[in-house]
């Protein structure tokens, strides 16, 4: 959760709340073979910091980050 000023709130220890947990965001680099769970078998032919094209061979797409449906072979 984050406040109005867009900082963490921070979590204590004597809360009944589980802390938030961050999820880890897989990193794919140029010319990584993926698979998506809708479009198939591509290949990475462009990244950048919260997105990545992918090259399904009969379409492209522009994924952005969190990467859900998006694995790395």
């Amino acid at each position: 959760m984050t406040t109005r000023s867009g900082a963490q709130r921070r979590h204590l220890a004597t809360s009944p709340f589980a802390p938030r947990v961050e999820p880890d965001i897989e990193r794919f680099e140029l010319h990584d073979r993926v698979t998506h769970a809708v479009l198939g078998l591509g290949r990475v032919i462009s990244h950048e910091s919260a997105a990545v094209t992918v090259d399904f061979g009969n379409c492209t797409r522009r994924i952005v980050s969190p990467f859900h449906k998006l694995e790395k072979l």
